[in-house]
């Protein structure tokens, strides 16, 4: 097993972590019931660059995206209340879903990694 270097956490603290939804992010429930949420995102520096010799814009313009979640997904973001921690949510997602706890928490550290990579969430370590 790896030995964490010293900004990394322990997979124990890791899941004892809380996710938190970015205050900038807007939630809209769909027809069908799931989720559809719409976050700021800045370019890259390179496209960035690019867009700025064509249209001649402010090079820190930020865009608009959207992301329409699953069945899955949805019920994980519902869970996200800046309170439950990342343990917790893998718990009731493991008993909603039936699934076994490591199934539940490879599937939902994926996803939290990944609203993270886009910064949709954050992380606050439990106290």
């Amino acid at each position: 097993m790896r030995k964490p270097s010293s900004n990394q956490l322990t997979r124990t603290a890791a899941l004892d972590c809380v996710p938190v939804k970015n205050s900038r992010v807007i939630t809209r429930r769909m027809e069908n019931g799931l989720v559809r949420i719409t976050y700021p995102a800045t370019q890259n520096t390179w496209f960035a660059k690019l867009a700025n010799v064509f249209a001649r814009k402010a090079p820190d313009r930020v865009f608009v995206r959207k992301l329409e979640l699953d069945h899955l997904g949805t019920s994980v973001w519902h869970m996200i209340d800046a309170r439950q921690s990342v343990q917790t949510i893998i718990r009731h997602f493991a008993a909603a879903q039936q699934l076994s706890s490591r199934e539940a928490e490879v599937s939902v550290t994926q996803f939290l990694r990944e609203l993270g990579r886009r910064g949709i969430i954050g992380m606050r370590q439990a106290p």
